[in-house]
This record gives C-alpha cells, structure tokens and sequence, in this order.
C-alpha cells in the first residue's frame, strides 16, 4: 500500500509494508554539482506534485571496495547527482511523536551510502521509532581542505540533514526533540564530530558511536599537504574554482591513489597524523566547522547535555589482517616498530603477549591495533560524556573462525539485519538470532530513555555490557592492557 507525506518542499510517496512505511531517496539538500560544486549544502528545491520516495537515490562518488572487502561488504552504487539524500522507515506517518534515529554510514570517510542492505531500518520502526539513514558527501568531495571551499563539507551535509530531520520528521510520526544520531566506523568518528560541533548543537538529544570515536581528525596542517599531494597528481591549483571544473571520476580515482599511498607509505615525515591513522580523507580541525579535536571539545564539556553510548568490537582489526592474509606475514620486528609509533613500549607488547599464549605476531599487532585506534578512544569518549559502554564479543565462523569479532560485524545485529547477512563472509549463516534481539533492544532502550540497561562507564568500576554469547556486564575488561595508555592516547 502507498502512503504520501507532505514535506516542506512538496509532497513524497511511500510504501506501507508489513505494518512499515518506508521512504527512499528524498533529497534534504540540493545536488552538490555545478556552481554548488565543493559548497555549502544548500537547501532542497522544491518540487510539484507528488515525489516518488520508492527506491533509494543515488549515491556520493566513490571507488568501489579494493579485494578482498568487495566480497565481505556491502556497497551498493547508484548513479545520478541529487546524492545528498535519505530514507526514512516509520510505523507511524502522522502526528504520533516517536523517538527518531539516524544513521551515519561508514566507510573510511571515502565510501558507504544509507543505501546498504544492512542498514534497512524496519525492525527500528517495528519497535516504536523513526529511523533514518543519510548520504553525505566522501572523500575529495566532502573532507579535501581546499582553497575557496568550506571545509568539513562532509559534516556540514550532516548537519544539513539533521536540520531536515528537525524540520520535516514529524511529518512521518517522528519527534524532533528526541533524535538521537549513531555510526559505526567513520561514521561513530562523525558522531563524536557532531557532539563537538557548534553548528551541531541542538540538533540531537543522544548520541551512538559504534567502533570511531573523538581522536581521528587531523590538524590543518596535515590536511593542506594532502590537498597539495592531490593537485600534484591532477596537474592542477588546489582551489575549488580548478578542482570544480574537473569530472568526480577524476577526483575519486586520484583520492583512491592517494589512499593506497598513504597505507603503503606511512612516512610521518610526509603524511602526519596520517601515518598512524591511515585515513587521508578525514575531518579537519580547521578553526570553525570543527574548532578542535573532538575529543577535547567533549573532554572540555561541550555537549554536556546530550546523552551518550559508544563501544567497540573486541577484536576490530582482525577485519584489515585476517581477509587480506596480512596477520600471517607480520614479523616480531615489525609489531614492535608499529606499537613504538603508538607510543607503546617493549614491555607494553609484553603485556598483550601475555594476555595471549601462542599468539602470533599479526594476533597481537591485532590486539595492540584495536586498542590504539578503537577501544581507549571509546573509553576516552565515554569518560568525558560520563556514558555507557559496551562491547561486542561474538566471534564469527568466517576464515576458519579467524576472523573473530571484528569490526562492522555488530552492525547487523544493531539492526536486527542478519537476514540480509545469510551467506555473506563476515557473519556467516549461523549467527543468534536471541544475540540480535538483545543488541537491538539495548539501542531501542537508549534511543527511547538515554538508558540501554547497565550502568554507566565510571572510573570505580568501568561497567562494559559485553554483548557474546552471553550478555553480562564487566567491570575494567582487560585493566592491565587499559592502563598501558594512560598518558600515551
């Protein structure tokens, strides 16, 4: 059955199925291409009549997943310029006033879309909320620093689409005084970004971020020699007026180069923060749009009053080591190299030995490495935001079991998904159901009250849920290897 809603900007129709209505593809603001082209987001026009809101819209120009992440992740590609758009699933269209969640994609800052399989929010709108998923803008076209652009464009079309969410949602039931944002990956970094934001606040009420927190953005500095490395390579300035005026395919293969780079290289000489973070397109700490670290914005009280939850997986870069077969070639000599460029001596690398008799040196690079770039910035995050924690522990059957629980793999349980995961290599076909049903409660609980169900993550006892094949909350998990960051990230 179709339904139509009448939006600020004219009127859209959906599909009501299974007791959820959802709506595909409309545009919170305009194409940004032609003279809008590394811009501002600007306001959606208007249109005439009846808008078709049936099938996601396009998508933000991006490259395609290298091998093998191609086989292992979602990543659907639709064509077209109208990209800065969402989708919305409600039980309710209406005057019913239900909490709202929206989702901020993934990807490294470089792919993703709300398009993704994984993220269809109907089991959120069958348990009582609005869900909403977003495009923003990736890579060159939404983080480059560039000369006559504003930066952060990729965060400024967030917040555009949160202003939408603001003024439009309770056309589709949803209360605008009660959102709360969550991301997982880039997309947690973009929720820590927004919590920091000035031109953010307001906006939201609580706040998810799911394996990225408030450390990974980078100076101005760093972000101009990237920008410089770019013109090198297109043979141009690096100012909008030039970038502009050449073809997005043009931007996304040298923004793909760039990239590989920056993983191959890791010179901290020539890239920075970079080096270690291994993301060149990635927000800016430019003064204004983000006027400092995230993490020290919240350390500092901003966004005090907005409620907070963040966790990560126990074993996140196992999903970089184990597909690519990179845990096996790791020598002792090159753990110990990676954990001294975190600032993390011989006798911390000794501790993680320890902790994990028989590990090879690619498992406990893997260890070290989520620890430095997932899990102490999530405890940063909930220390300053006095939150709650969690953390996800079921390991998956894929590679053998190799994989374990590693990064993006609590996604589908997030949003009671796993369907759309069956046979996929990351979850495989045999993950619980009753796990799902826990985990999608918690965020539901949180989204509805700014309480999942366990206590908040305080020093005295530090109470993580630990989502596995039980669900139980531990207090300071792993305390020894915690403490080894004191001082150091």
């Amino acid at each position: 059955m179709e339904c139509v809603i009448d939006t600020r900007q004219g009127r859209v129709r959906g599909k009501m199925d299974g007791g959820v209505a959802a709506f595909k593809g409309i545009p919170y603001a305009a194409p940004p291409f032609g003279a809008n082209r590394l811009g501002p987001p600007l306001p959606a026009e208007p249109w005439d009549g009846i808008r078709d809101a049936l099938a996601f819209g396009p998508t933000a120009p991006q490259p395609p997943y290298r091998e093998p992440f191609d086989r292992i992740l979602h990543n659907p590609a639709l064509p077209g310029e109208d990209c800065l758009n969402l989708n919305i699933w409600t039980p309710e269209p209406g005057s019913t006033r239900l909490p709202v969640m929206v989702w901020i994609h993934g990807g490294a800052f470089t792919n993703g879309s709300g398009a993704v399989p994984t993220y269809d929010g109907a089991a959120f709108a069958r348990d009582g909320v609005v869900c909403v998923t977003i495009n923003y803008r990736l890579g060159v076209e939404g983080f480059a620093q560039i000369a006559g652009a504003p930066p952060n464009r990729g965060l400024l079309d967030q917040v555009a689409a949160l202003e939408w969410v603001r003024d439009s949602i309770a056309s589709f039931g949803g209360d605008p005084d009660n959102v709360t944002i969550f991301g997982e990956s880039a997309g947690g970094m973009c929720v820590a970004s927004l919590l920091s934001m000035p031109g953010a606040e307001g906006l939201f009420r609580r706040a998810i971020a799911q394996s990225g927190a408030g450390h990974h953005a980078i100076p101005a500095a760093t972000a101009d020699k990237i920008a410089a490395m770019l013109a090198a390579r297109l043979g141009v300035t690096p100012t909008r007026e030039t970038l502009a005026a050449l073809p997005a395919e043009a931007l996304v293969e040298a923004q793909a180069a760039i990239s590989l780079d920056a993983l191959l290289d890791r010179d901290p000489q020539r890239w920075g923060q970079v080096a270690a973070n291994q993301m060149a397109w990635e927000p800016v700490v430019d003064g204004e749009v983000l006027p400092a670290r995230p993490i020290d914005r919240i350390a500092a009280g901003t966004g005090a009053d907005v409620d907070v939850m963040t966790g990560t997986t126990t074993e996140e870069e196992r999903l970089f080591l184990v597909p690519t077969g990179l845990i096996d070639l790791v020598p002792d000599e090159m753990l110990a190299a990676t954990a001294a460029g975190y600032g993390l001596g011989t006798d911390g690398v000794a501790v993680y030995r320890s902790g994990r008799p028989g590990a090879t040196p690619g498992d406990v690079l893997a260890a070290v490495g989520t620890d430095w770039f997932f899990r102490i910035p999530a405890q940063r995050l909930a220390e300053a935001a006095e939150g709650y924690v969690y953390e996800f522990a079921w390991r998956s059957p894929a590679f053998d079991g190799r994989l374990g629980a590693c990064h993006a793999l609590e996604v589908a349980f997030v949003f009671d998904t796993l369907a759309t995961e069956r046979g996929r290599p990351l979850g495989g076909d045999q993950a619980p159901q009753a796990l799902a049903d826990a985990m999608h409660a918690a965020w539901v609980a949180f989204a509805m009250t700014g309480d999942p169900g366990w206590p908040r993550y305080r020093s005295e006892r530090r109470a993580t849920m630990c989502f596995g094949d039980t669900c139980q909350v531990v207090d300071d998990p792993r305390a020894e290897e915690r403490r080894l960051w004191e001082g150091i990230r």
